[in-house]
């Protein structure tokens, strides 16, 4: 025990190197124990009779300070925690070939990256005291590892700068116990939700918390961001919702190897969102003899408590360091710092960010060793490696989209393992069933092995393999990896909370339309919960919502009796926000006691009393009203509504006149129809024909399973149609048109436009096979023929960069034929046969002739033409045969 400190600092961050500043004086009792490099432990006490050490309370002795002038020898000892030991343990090159001087982690786990350090460490004799209990499968917890990662560190790096690396871009979270190291998936372990349940850990003011200073700045803030990637791309990003109290200010993200608009608004959206507010440091200084939850003991670095956030409501906020300090008169005080759900957010976003810019995968290099002189082209070896990440986005449209960044190991060695210099890879994606084609979706340089696709379809899974080139040779395909893309999961704001107001026995609810902080809704918002309950019998149940700023009534309520009133807020992949806060109203009656029968007469009406505010839904009925007593003289010639008029179910098929304009809705709640009173477009979900029966347009027809424009030329059901396909390839609008059938069944024509693609087939209606001509124009080629596929009969011309391929048979017809293929039978005992071309030639033609075998075991035997005309040639084998031969012509005229 160290009896006599003069005063103790304690800092306990998460997921980095706690420390220990600790003042003693040379003269006091236990200075013996600190002469020398030593280990020193901080152990917490509920009751002071049962002590132990928690996490990240060991530390090391390494650097003192002295003022040899101070007769009190009062000395001051800085202590870093025990994991700051690693930064003594670096990476070896290992026994692998170093891929340009770094050396390669391929599809691996963090766990095995920190074995690899670590276990090859003590073999070397470094940091034999230390230990760990995870592997390279399973973290601290028993948890198999969330993700793995292909990367490339280079030798001489240290052990601690890894694993705060591996912290920051969210791979795990660690901590110490005593010597031994533990690290456990991130946010699972070590992120307790301490906030909720039956009883949360709440600090509060006067209680637990004495001061809670917040430091905000706007240093970093930006409404615009210019994002610049390949192939000249850029794309400017602008968030209304940010702070600009000096107008517009921006930031700019410049990324190499981004060239879709997919990834260049998820790189947008999180600078933006970084840069939409002011940022605000959280610190509440703790009064540890009147908290009711101490520090350490109750709570600890990473969990999340109940504490005083913006304006001194409480919400949980996450621990980001606790700090304890004892002073030189003996008082204990400590702080904590603390990050609201925005600075939990910002630090999300950051690690998405890193992830798909490649901040914790290393490029491989092209060049560490050197190729040989040939410049053959020469199959490269399979990329190893491949990991592949999906990401969630909104697009400017307010839809969520799928987002991928793959990542691979260098190729630096041709199947045969002698070392070839690749050109670049390409990168191929499919949807994830049996035999879905597959489709290249991102090609990079030599020394990039990083690439990033959009948009896919949200919960869709996919297959991703690549392969490297050399000098247009085709590698290996490496093994795929299967991702399925997840759907977003961050909840729009929280809404301001309801303002309420009673008139007539109605109580009207109202919202402005914004997050709480004024912040503006998504993109992807889709409407506003209202939500209410009776405060003497809890239990909340929706009563209407909002799909913008404005209001309900909410009638039906007794007189004099609170109704609680609380909003949320829904976007379209159904995440739902926390709750508003609440606020409680009464309805209040017409007069004290309700009107008698007949007491309220025209007459006792003043002109414009009754307006659609004062009278309940659902009040004025049919029979109330007398036939034609509503007519174009009693009604203003402009009707303004203030909430809206349904005909049909008010939450099920309807069709809704409200403040947006027309809407229909089917049975189910989903909107079908919108006509906007702000711009006048109109939107149709479903089927618009221009008829019922005969020559007739129809738009979406029924089971049509993509958007649909068909053509009937009369009665019957022979039509043509055109629509649009995205499943032919992946993320495109393929456009396809396609004729009616013949008479007979037999043929339709199929004519595709694709971005690189156009497409014009004969083919067979039924099993949809070519059965006919056709011409392929592609981005790498273009071919014409004919191909009647169920009898495998395939004539085309192929034309390549290159060259021009034929496949199939020639056959020749005309006198200006300029090429003969074809072969003779010369019969048994024959000197020869005469060939005849068939058409008259427009000059004699240039023949030659191979004979294929002769009788079996008899030698081959030459051939020789003769008797050349513009009709025949004579062919004749070198030997008469005893049995038919034959013999293959080719013939050309110049």
């Amino acid at each position: 025990m160290l009896p006599a400190p003069i005063s103790t600092e304690i800092g306990w961050p998460f997921t980095d190197v706690p420390a220990l500043k600790l003042t003693h004086s040379q003269a006091g009792p236990g200075s013996d124990l600190l002469a020398d490099p030593c280990e020193i432990a901080i152990e917490v006490s509920r009751d002071g009779t049962n002590w132990a050490e928690p996490a990240d309370s060991r530390f090391l002795l390494i650097r003192r300070r002295l003022d040899r002038t101070d007769k009190a020898a009062v000395e001051q000892l800085d202590l870093p925690g025990y994991v700051w030991m690693l930064r003594k343990l670096v990476l070896y090159p290992g026994n692998q070939p170093l891929v340009d001087g770094k050396r390669a982690f391929l599809s691996t786990t963090p766990g095995a990256i920190l074995q690899t350090f670590l276990a090859e460490g003590q073999v070397r004799g470094t940091l034999t005291g230390l230990s760990w209990n995870f592997t390279s499968t399973h973290d601290s917890a028993g948890q198999p590892w969330a993700k793995v990662l292909t990367i490339y560190y280079e030798p001489g790096l240290d052990a601690l700068t890894t694993l705060i690396n591996l912290a920051e871009q969210g791979v795990l979270d660690f901590s110490m116990q005593g010597r031994q190291l533990r690290a456990y998936n991130a946010d699972t372990e070590l992120a307790r939700d301490l906030a909720t349940g039956p009883s949360p850990v709440d600090l509060r003011h006067a209680r637990d918390i004495t001061h809670a200073p917040d430091v905000g700045t706007l240093e970093d803030a930006a409404s615009a961001v210019l994002v610049v990637g390949d192939n000249q791309f850029q794309q400017t990003y602008t968030n209304p919702s940010a702070v600009a109290p000096w107008g517009r200010w921006e930031q700019y993200v410049g990324q190499g190897g981004v060239s879709d608009p997919g990834t260049a608004a998820l790189l947008a959206d999180a600078a933006l969102k970084r840069a939409e507010r002011e940022r605000v440091q959280r610190t509440r200084q703790i009064s540890l003899a009147e908290a009711r939850w101490i520090p350490i003991l109750d709570y600890r670095p990473g969990d999340r408590v109940l504490a005083p956030g913006a304006g001194g409501m409480p919400e949980p906020l996450r621990v980001r360091q606790v700090t304890l300090v004892r002073d030189q008169t003996g008082v204990l005080v400590g702080n904590v710092v603390l990050n609201d759900r925005l600075l939990e957010q910002d630090i999300r976003l950051a690690r998405r960010t890193a992830g798909i810019v490649g901040g914790s995968t290393a490029s491989g290099g092209s060049g560490a060793r050197p190729a040989p002189s040939s410049p053959r082209p020469r199959t490269p070896a399979a990329p190893a490696g491949l990991v592949v990440d999906a990401q969630a986005y909104i697009d400017s449209a307010g839809v969520p989209q799928g987002q991928v960044t793959a990542t691979w190991g260098t190729v630096v060695t041709d199947v045969n393992g002698t070392a070839v210099e690749v050109d670049g890879y390409e990168l191929f994606m499919r949807i994830n069933r049996a035999g879905a084609p597959w489709f290249l979706v991102a090609l990079t340089q030599a020394d990039d092995t990083n690439a990033t696709y959009s948009p896919l379809v949200i919960g869709e899974q996919y297959a991703f393999k690549v392969r490297a080139t050399n000098q247009g040779a085709r590698g290996a395909f490496s093994s795929q990896q299967v991702v399925t893309v997840p759907d977003d999961v961050d909840a729009p704001p929280v809404p301001t909370p309801p303002s309420l107001s009673t008139r007539l026995g109605v109580i009207h609810v109202g919202w402005d339309g914004h997050g709480v902080g004024g912040v503006l809704m998504p993109s992807d918002f889709a409407r506003l919960l209202v939500w209410m309950q009776d405060p003497l019998a809890p239990g909340w149940s929706e009563v209407g919502y909002l799909e913008q700023a404005g209001g309900i009534v909410v009638p039906g309520q007794p007189y004099g009796q609170d109704r609680e009133f609380r909003l949320t807020a829904l976007d379209r992949s159904g995440n739902e926000s926390a709750p508003s806060s609440s606020a409680t109203i009464a309805a209040v009656q017409l007069v004290s006691g309700d009107a008698a029968t007949g007491s309220i007469t025209t007459g006792h009406l003043v002109a414009n009393a009754v307006t659609a505010m004062k009278i309940d839904v659902g009040a004025i009925q049919a029979a109330h009203i007398g036939a034609n007593q509503v007519t174009a003289g009693k009604l203003e010639s402009v009707l303004t509504l203030s909430t809206r008029i349904v005909a049909g179910s008010a939450a099920g098929a309807r069709v809704e006149l409200n403040g947006t304009g027309l809407a229909a809705y089917d049975s189910g709640g989903v909107q079908t129809v919108s006509i906007s009173s702000a711009t006048g477009s109109v939107s149709l979900v479903g089927q618009l024909a221009s008829g019922v029966t005969g020559a007739r347009v129809i738009i979406n027809p029924p089971g049509a399973t993509a958007p649909e424009l068909r053509f009937y030329p009369g009665t019957g059901a022979n039509y043509s149609r055109i629509y649009s396909d995205a499943s032919l390839f992946t993320g495109e609008a393929t456009l396809i048109s396609l004729s009616g059938t013949n008479s007979g069944n037999t043929a339709e024509t199929r004519v595709m436009h694709a971005a690189g693609a156009y497409h014009v087939r004969v083919r067979n209606p039924t099993s949809t096979l070519d059965n006919g001509g056709f011409v392929a124009l592609e981005e790498a080629q273009s071919r014409v023929g004919f191909n009647r596929h169920a009898t495998a009969q395939l004539q085309q011309l192929t034309f390549l960069p290159a060259s021009t391929r034929h496949t199939g048979a020639w056959s020749y017809n005309g006198g200006d034929a300029g090429l003969v293929m074809s072969t003779v039978t010369i019969p048994a005992n024959q000197a020869g046969a005469t060939f005849t071309y068939g058409p008259t030639m427009a000059s004699a033609p240039y023949v030659v002739a191979t004979i294929d075998v002769g009788a079996s075991g008899s030698p081959r035997v030459g051939a020789c033409v003769s008797a050349r005309t513009t009709t025949s040639v004579f062919v004749s084998p070198t030997t008469t045969q005893v049995v038919a031969i034959t013999a293959q012509l080719w013939g050309w005229r110049m």
